[in-house]
């Protein structure tokens, strides 16, 4: 280790070395000035930056030690490293430990533990899993790794193994040694039924708690050493385990340093003092306590102390060490706690005395059951004998306080012994021990060791001394193994110097030792320490380099130990190794009247080492003793000191070790504060030196440490050969390629299958490969960058040419373009000038047309004029005169009508009150109809004629304001003319007087007409002003009804949509959760029946055990009622079973014998798993029905139903509401007609709308009576549906209580759990089976119940759709309308509706009916059926668990009524040839292989058929029971096979198709031909048995899983991972002495074409066999889960694997299986899927991993890893070439970051074990039964077609 790399510094200016740091140990630096030999310094750039000299010795002129190339930093073996050295073990450690995250390294035969001092998700079953059955080199380092090796090798060799576990406190040991048991107990299982392992495992709290303390440095270390043996049979299951114990720390009892704790118990014990069973302790707070308070740190930061005694109290009941001798433990504990606190004063000088009634004192004598007068007596005094005399010598104060604490010590080391004894006792076996491997986990307090101490004292003596024979033993296996290496490969041996630690030794052991002069000394009588250490002084000063006198003291000495100097304090060494104890304390102890304290020190007379180790032999403990033999030697053996002790079970701890195969850990603290992942440089140096460690690599180092098979040194270094050099014998080729590139010989060995390298040497290799490499980079990079260039360069000059084509093209096209506008520009100019001339003339010819126009058109209007005022004069006088006439003609007939509607208004009331009598009866109804429709009309006639009449006044107003004006001119016109005939008048006297007579009249005419205008005026303009203030009220109102009935529209679809949605989201989650709950109950019902199986076999194994074991070996093994199983597959089918009938009758009575309770054990755990499969099988069912309900009758029954009879709801009130305005709106209407009839009496036209109001309350009248008629008719309806849902379902219910009394009555039986298994308990199951299937049956009628009432809902839905847009249409043709229309359509239109209302409803009281009486006539063919049904079970039916031949489920086979034609017949003695021919004795191969697909499944069908016809139903049975136990028996002996299993899964999946095909069941027979249903099973059903046979199916089918993951297993890792399918990517870099598997491909070794061969050999004999297709995708699914699980795991713990090249080798291989899942069509079974963990952990091996970008683009692309998988695929990248990186941390804490919110499972490893749940679906067969013919090969002859 101390030798310096050979490569000279002056090669590379650039070269890397190590040079010594105060702070760091080593650091790195970089050469900037090459060295020539004689400089005397270096010139060197940290890295930093900072550049420094760095001074060689003067002296030796050692170089510093050269680096190692990046590319082999953070390897899994320190071994592997070129350069072998102190700072590149020490810079590997720290790569792995602080960047990837890794505790574990080899360093050749040791495992570097380091302790990360946090919980790491490593430990788990699956990672137990995952390294057992592999080498050691295969995978990542692990304490898994070498328990797996010791456990390999114990099996193979046949010789037993050791596992040392070593290092510091607090570097975890402890916890290795644990995790090491934990393995042997999980691979390896118990033996027996009691569970061995878990009470190995058990042993741990409970030595943590008595043998475990708290320290500065440690919170949990171990305060003794222990040697645990772990046994094994020949079978290597664990039969029992023994510990031996070394060292007990009892100091620690009395004294505790700061910041320290006593043992754990003592703390555990205080917290839990409040409990009620140690109240007798009288124990209070640890502080209370000198032992537990003097080191001021009573608790330890997250440990629950009373949980823990909890832990410690299971432990020892697991144990056997039960309550009362817990208690008694604790009591002696508690006891030692209250004699610590026994206070010791001073009487005088010489004497000291207890004060009377001490507290403390009183409760230990109380505990412990002595007198508190002899205690108190020798606490303070102790006897001295004479050989006349016995003296009592009183005791000072301090000699008493050190007796005291003595004792305490001596009572803690004899209660420890005794739990070691009890738990060795616990734990021992009757099994014979075939083989063991031993964990010695060596002292947990070196805290201090191989340091410079200044107090060192007896017990670290001790240590030491043990430690100095382990490194021997240590250094002298590694030099064995160096030289059997060599030696095997016959390479020339040269031997290595090595320290030889033997004078140390010999000086500690020797005669004359250390130990002897010490045990000499204690001998004499007045020996002293000092004068010890004077005899030390004269026999060692002078004649032993290694011991050494201190300057300054004398009394301490210096030992040179393996690793350094260490100093020992001679204080307390005499006393010490005497070990000795007040006799008469002793003796006052065997007199205690507590039995386990005396039984504590019965013992004390033999030879019993008092520190705490077992015997003096050092073999394993026992319980029992031999006093009379033993007596002889007790005296003897008690005189030795603890030294000898010591020595002498050490000597045997060595014989032991060396006996066996030694596996090392070294375990290494990486710093002092307990900082999770913090590496501390000096520390760790400081314990690689004294752990052996550097040792190892200094031995390598000296010989040939690199190694290479001749294989992989021509993969690795291929690039550095020529063409010519490559010959057909690669190690001929490798000869001469090594001796051109190195030229000493020395520098390697050619061995048979290796090539041995010197340190330093495969550096050199690298260095050569990576100039190599780089320079072809730079070639590469030449020739493409050139080609880029070029590539550049055409692009240029096309894009040049492209541009100087445009460009001449745009300069002619611009020439053209000017042509064109030239050419346009003259003809725009002709035409411009052409217009304007044109333009010109237009103006012209306009002005002249225009004056000629205006002109002649003002002839014509003079004309016109004078025509006009001649036509108006004659047409003025017309009008006038036609409305005088009409006048009086109006006023006459207004006053005849008048006097009519008199008249006809007293008819009409008399004939009303005819009508309203009338309409009181339903009978009329009809005819009401009819009327109040005329009246309606009439109604609305009479309206249309009022309103021709309003129109006709209006235009006769206007007529008389016309006429008004024309006469008020006329009168104009005579006046004129009667001024000038006034002239006239004078001259004519006689005309006077008449004139004026004329001209009064006329005057009275004028205003009377007046007046009348103004009337007709007022009434009309009031009139118009109501109407239109009606008009616009309705307007309004019907406006704000129309939004409203839009708002109410939107938010019934906004709420209907609403529920529609959730609906659905509710039904897809709960329909989901469906599905998830029935794979899950599917899963764990498969996982049930092969736990079932499993078993099973065990007991069937346990049987012949106990037949062999009482030595009757005669065939035909019977089982009896007692040890009968419930199950029908519990027996193996035997075609000796009547013929040794009696015989082994007689011998399962001696055999019952052996072991009973393992039988009633068995028995009783068969029975629990029945129970268990039933209920699973049960609940199965249940979420069955319940996801098919959810999916029929949630859906679309009840929530779609309520959804719609709410809207249907809203739509009535709706229209309720707006019945409501009309009829207010009416009712004002009315009220305003009132009023002006009353205003206007006087007027035209009064009577008629008196009339028109009477008959509007008629309306209303009849409207209120056909309401109240249809809410009577409604609520009778209702109250009938309601009266009919109740009477279905009390009908139901009390069809459902009469089928609960008959089961009652049928399993009216005991208790399942205490019944017999004579069949009762099949009876009592065989009718709740019945009662279930009656009930499914019901539930199918529900079903269909309810699906018919879906449709009916769905078709009224449609109906109550169409009827709202025929509401919607009318309101539209409504509002259309006029106002008084409008309200005669509306009560038109109710009445409409609530009349086609009723007869809905009436129509739906009679299909309720209709539907009543037909439930009846159901539910009275049920009750009939289910009376013939209990019938059948009270008569009782023959159980096949009571066979002769073979138990099978109590199945109930109902008759049918069919006829059937067409068999196979044979006779019931010929049952077991036709088994035996077509089942035991049928091969796959040969035979079988040329039959038609599912042929015996046929043929057993067919015979089943025949014994269904002939009604026979014990044949039924016993064929059944035959071909299923006969399955099971050839599968049992030949499971292995693969093309077997694939057989009989093929034909018992055919088989069960067969009888549900033919079952006739209509759900089976939809695919089936008319002869087919000809051929179905008419006497019996055999539901039952199908699925007895689906679970055989089951079962077969998981044994074809298992058989095909065994045959697959050994592929995956070498065929997917380690072999190269692109030759030449990925290169194998340098290992270590843990060699992995080569990745390249020799022959044995599988490829990826032995993966693709086996899964197409797999598909083929499946297909052959004719498995269904659907069965087959999911074997083929569960065949890529596993290798895609197996690769991705392997990929997880293997380092080397993780690089880029890999990746792109995983990827190709992906490729390859998805390739041949598209050539076989299989693409779609979800086995693509399965790969996608396998497919994302490639390409996260090859993506970028440096930016945010990057670590963005792997969280989203890697979404089938978990976290923990990603951040441990990035931890392991490792760069196979210098041209890759190495991920950094930071990128992974970013990855970390961004992945923090996944909820995940912690889980590391794939599950694989998984097997998917598998369904057969139905498949039927279109093969006629008839055409089958039977090959005479099958020797069937006996069978007769029928």
């Amino acid at each position: 280790c101390e030798k310096r790399g050979d490569m000279s510094l002056s090669e590379s200016g650039c070269a890397r070395v190590w040079i010594p740091d105060v702070e760091e140990v080593w650091k790195s630096a970089e050469l900037t000035k090459d060295y020539k030999s004689g400089d005397v310094s270096l010139q060197l750039m940290l890295e930093d930056g900072k550049n420094i000299e760095h001074k060689l010795d003067p002296k030796t002129k050692n170089l510093p030690y050269l680096r190692n190339p990046d590319i082999l930093v953070g390897e899994n073996d320190l071994t592997a490293l070129s350069y072998l050295h102190e700072p590149a073990v020490l810079h590997n450690l720290k790569v792995r430990f602080i960047d990837s995250k890794l505790i574990y390294t080899y360093c050749g035969i040791v495992l570097v533990a380091i302790n990360p001092y946090e919980t790491l998700p490593i430990y788990g079953t699956d990672i137990i899993n995952a390294y057992s059955g592999q080498n050691m080199g295969d995978m990542d380092p692990h304490i898994f790794a070498v328990a797996e090796e010791a456990y390999k090798q114990m099996a193979r060799d046949e010789r037993n193994q050791s596992i040392i576990v070593s290092g510091e406190s607090g570097a975890g040991k402890t916890v290795s040694a644990k995790y090491a048991m934990r393995y042997f107990a999980t691979v390896s299982g118990s033996a027996s039924e009691a569970n061995v392992e878990e009470k190995v495992l058990a042993s741990n709290p409970i030595m943590e708690a008595i043998g475990n303390a708290k320290t500065t440095r440690n919170d949990n270390s171990s305060r003794f050493g222990k040697y645990i043996e772990i046994g094994f049979d020949n079978r290597y299951r664990i039969i029992g385990a023994n510990m031996r114990t070394y060292l007990l720390e009892k100091s620690r009892v009395v004294f505790q340093a700061d910041e320290e704790r006593n043992y754990h118990i003592f703390y555990q014990l205080c917290a839990s003092a409040h409990l009620p069973e140690f109240k007798a302790l009288k124990l209070s707070n640890a502080n209370d306590f000198l032992y537990t308070r003097q080191g001021r740190s009573p608790v330890i930061d997250g440990v629950d102390d009373t949980k823990e005694l909890c832990t410690t109290r299971n432990a020892f009941s697991l144990l056997g060490i039960n309550e009362s001798y817990q208690m008694g433990l604790f009591q002696v504990l508690a006891a030692i706690l209250h004699l610590g606190n026994v206070e010791i004063k001073d009487r005088d000088a010489d004497s000291s005395v207890i004060p009377p009634n001490n507290r403390h004192l009183m409760a230990f004598c109380e505990l412990v059951g002595v007198t508190y007068q002899d205690m108190s007596q020798w606490l303070c005094h102790r006897k001295l004998k004479t050989a006349t005399e016995t003296y009592i010598k009183p005791l000072p104060r301090l000699q008493a306080t050190n007796a005291r604490d003595a004792l305490s010590k001596h009572i803690y080391a004899k209660l420890f012994n005794w739990i070691v004894e009890h738990v060795n006792k616990a734990l021992v076996t009757n099994v014979k021990q075939h083989s063991f491997i031993g964990v010695l986990d060596i002292y947990g307090f070196l805290a201090s060791f191989f340091r410079w101490i200044c107090l060192s004292f007896f017990e670290q003596f001790c240590i030491n001394y043990a430690n100095e024979k382990l490194q021997q033993q240590f250094n002298m296996h590694v030099f064995k193994l160096e030289q059997e290496e060599y030696m095997k490969e016959q390479i020339p041996w040269t031997l290595i110097d090595f320290y030889d630690n033997q004078p140390c030794i010999n000086l500690i052991e020797a005669k004359m030792g250390i130990l002897d002069l010490l045990d000499e000394e204690c001998r004499m009588p007045k020996g002293s320490d000092d004068s010890w250490a004077q005899k030390l002084y004269n026999t060692h000063l002078k004649t032993c380099s290694l011991f050494e006198k201190p300057r300054m003291s004398n009394r301490a000495f210096i030992i040179q130990h393996f690793a350094d100097k260490v100093e020992y304090q001679c204080d307390g060494f005499l006393e010490k190794n005497k070990d000795t104890v007040n006799e008469e304390q002793i003796n006052v102890m065997k007199a205690s009247k507590f039995n386990l304290l005396v039984e504590l020190f019965q013992d004390e007379e033999k030879a019993t080492s008092p520190t705490g180790q077992v015997q003096g032999t050092g073999g394993r403990t026992r319980l029992s003793i031999k006093p009379d033999k033993s007596r002889d030697t007790s005296s003897k053996e008690h005189k030795k000191t603890v030294g000898c002790q010591f020595r002498n079970s050490l000597q045997k701890l060595m014989d032991t070790l060396n006996a066996t195969t030694p596996h090392y850990v070294r375990c290494i603290k990486p710093n002092d504060f307990k900082l999770a992942f913090s590496f501390d440089p000096k520390r760790a140096v400081q314990q690689l030196r004294a752990c052996g460690v550097l040792e190892t690599i200094r031995i390598s180092a000296a010989g040939f440490p690199s190694r290479w098979t001749y294989q992989e040194f021509f993969s690795r270094y291929r690039v550095l050969m020529k063409q010519k050099d490559v010959l057909a014998d690669k190690k001929l080729t490798c000869k001469n390629v090594l001796e051109k590139l190195v030229q000493d010989q020395d520098k390697y060995q050619f061995g048979k299958t290796k090539i041995f390298f010197r340190a330093g040497q495969v550096a050199y290799l690298e260095k050569l490969r990576a100039d190599k490499l780089r320079a072809a980079c730079i070639r590469i990079q030449k020739t493409i960058r050139c080609w880029l260039a070029r590539k550049k360069y055409l692009r240029k000059r096309s894009a040049a040419i492209t541009i100087q084509r445009f460009t001449r093209g745009y300069q002619a096209r611009c020439l053209a373009k000017f042509l064109r506008r030239t050419q346009a520009a003259t003809i725009i100019q002709k035409y411009q000038r052409m217009y304007v001339e044109r333009k010109r003339y237009k103006q012209k010819q306009a002005a002249a047309l225009a004056m000629q126009t205006i002109l002649r058109a003002y002839m014509a209007r003079q004309k016109y004029q004078a025509l006009l005022r001649e036509h108006k004069a004659v047409i003025i006088q017309k009008h006038i005169r036609g409305w005088l006439a009409r006048c009086w003609y109006k006023r006459c007939l207004e006053a005849i009508v008048y006097l009519q509607c008199c008249i006809r208004r007293m008819r009409a009331k008399r004939e009303l009150k005819k009508l309203k009598i009338e309409a009181r009866s339903v009978e009329h109804f009809k005819k009401l109809n009819k009327g109040m429709e005329n009246k309606i009309m009439q109604l609305q006639r009479k309206i249309d004629e009022q309103s021709k009449e309003n129109r006709l006044v209006n235009e006769r107003l206007v007529g008389l304001e016309s006429s008004y004006t024309v006469e008020s001119e006329r009168m104009r016109g005579e006046l004129n003319r009667l001024r000038g005939v006034e002239e006239d008048a004078k001259n004519k006297a006689n005309q006077v007087s008449s004139l004026l007579e004329e001209l009064e009249r006329l005057k009275k005419e004028l205003s009377a007409t007046q007046q009348e205008k103004k009337t007709i005026e007022d009434w009309a303009q009031s009139y118009r002003d109501e109407m239109e203030k009606m008009v616009a009220e309705l307007k309004h109102q019907n406006g704000l009804l129309k939004k409203e009935k839009d708002d109410l529209n939107r938010l019934i679809q906004e709420q209907s949509q609403q529920m529609t949605e959730k609906m659905t989201r509710a039904i897809a989650e709960e329909t989901q959760q469906l599905e998830t709950d029935l794979n899950e109950e599917r899963s764990r019902y498969q996982n049930l029946l092969s736990e079932h199986l499993r078993l099973e076999e065990k007991y069937d194994d346990l049987k012949e055990e106990m037949a062999l074991s009482s030595n009757v070996s005669k065939p035909g093994h019977r089982r009896t009622d007692s040890t009968h199983s419930s199950n029908e597959s519990e027996y193996t089918y035997n075609s000796e079973y009547a013929e040794l009938e009696d015989g082994t009758r007689g011998r399962e009575d001696v055999t019952r014998g052996i072991d009973t309770s393992l039988t009633l054990k068995l028995q009783k755990r068969v029975t629990e798993l029945e129970q268990d499969k039933q209920l699973l099988r049960n609940e199965l069912e249940n979420r069955e029905e319940q996801l098919q309900r959810a999916s029929y009758i949630n859906v679309f029954s009840f929530q779609a139903r309520g959804a719609e009879l709410e809207y249907e709801s809203l739509k009535r009130q709706e229209l309720e509401s707006e019945n409501k305005k009309l009829k207010h709106d009416l009712e004002e209407m009315r009220k305003s007609l009132l009023g002006n009839a009353a205003t206007g009496a006087g007027a035209p036209g009064s009577p008629a709308y008196k009339v028109l109001l009477e008959q509007l309350n008629a309306s209303c009248e009849e409207l209120e009576v056909r309401k109240e008629e249809v809410l009577i008719l409604r609520s009778q309806l209702v109250s009938q549906k309601e009266a009919m849902h109740h009477k279905v379902a009390l009908d139901i219910l009390y069809f459902v209580h009469i089928q609960l009394e008959k089961n009652k009555h049928v399993s009216a039986a005991p208790d399942l759990r205490k019944l017999n298994e004579d069949g009762e308990l099949w009876l009592v199951n065989q009718g709740l089976k019945e009662t279930i299937r009656l009930l499914e049956h019901q539930l199918q009628t529900q079903r269909r119940t309810y699906d018919n009432e879906v449709e009916s809902l769905r078709s009224e839905l449609q109906n109550v759709k169409e009827e709202n847009n025929r509401q919607q249409q009318l309101l539209a043709q409504n509002l259309q309308l006029p106002p008084e229309a409008r309200i005669e359509a509306s009560l038109q239109h109710e009445i409409t509706r609530l009349t086609n209302e009723n007869l809905d409803l009436m129509e739906q009281l009679e299909k309720q009916d209709r539907t009543i009486r037909k439930l009846k006539k159901q539910l009275k063919v049920y009750s009939k059926r289910i009376g013939e049904m209990g019938a059948g079970q009270t008569e009782g039916q023959t159980s096949p668990g009571q066979m002769v031949d073979e138990p099978i489920h109590p199945v109930n086979i109902p008759r049918r009524e069919k006829d059937f034609q067409g068999m196979l017949e044979y006779k019931k003695e010929d049952e077991m040839k036709l088994v035996k021919n077509l089942i035991l004795e049928l091969k796959p191969r040969g035979v079988a292989v040329n039959l038609i697909p599912g042929l015996p499944a046929y043929i057993l069908f067919m015979c089943l058929r025949h014994a269904d016809y002939v009604n026979d139903d014990q044949k039924v049975r016993t064929l059944l029971t035959s071909t299923i136990n006969s399955i099971k028996k050839i599968l049992k002996k030949r499971g292995d096979d693969f093309e077997t299993v694939s057989f009989w899964l093929a034909n018992t999946c055919r088989f069960l198709h067969c009888l549900k095909q033919y079952s006739g069941d209509e759900q089976f027979m939809k695919h089936n031909t008319s002869r087919q249903n000809e051929h179905c099973l008419s006497n019996f059903d055999l539901a039952e048995y199908r699925q007895v046979i689906s679970d055989l199916a089951i079962q077969i089918y998981q044994q074809l899983i298992k058989c095909m993951e065994n045959i697959l297993q050994p592929m995956i890792v070498s065929g997917m991972l380690e072999h190269e399918t692109i030759q030449g990517v990925s290169g194998v870099k340098p290992t270590g002495l843990r060699k992995r598997t080569s990745s390249i491909a020799d022959e044995g070794t599988y490829t990826l074409d032995s993966i693709l061969r086996q899964l197409s050999a797999f598909h083929s004999t499946m297909c052959q066999h004719g498995t269904d297709p659907e069965l087959i995708k999911q074997v083929v699914k569960q065949q890529f889960y596993i290798i895609g699980a197996v690769t991705l795991n392997n990929l997880l713990l293997r380092k080397d694997m993780c690089s880029w090249s890999k990746g792109m080798q995983i990827r190709y291989n992906v490729s390859q299986l998805e390739e041949w899942l598209r050539d076989k069509g299989l693409m779609t079974c979800g086995a693509k899927e399965t790969l996608e963990p396998l497919i994302q952990a490639a390409q996260l091996l090859q993506v970028k991993k440096k930016t945010d970008e990057d670590a963005e683009a792997i969280c989203s692309m890697c979404h089938a890893l978990t976290t923990a998988q990603i951040v441990k695929v990035l931890n392991l990248y490792t760069p196979v070439n210098e041209f890759e990186e190495r991920v950094s941390v930071a990128f992974i804490r970013t990855i970390q970051t961004r992945l923090r919110d996944r909820c995940e499972s912690p889980q590391l490893l794939m599950d694989t074990k998984m097997i998917y749940p598998v369904t057969f679906p139905f498949n039927p067969s279109c093969l006629a039964l008839e055409t089958i013919q039977i090959p005479s090969s099958l020797n069937l002859a006996f069978l007769t077609r029928v």
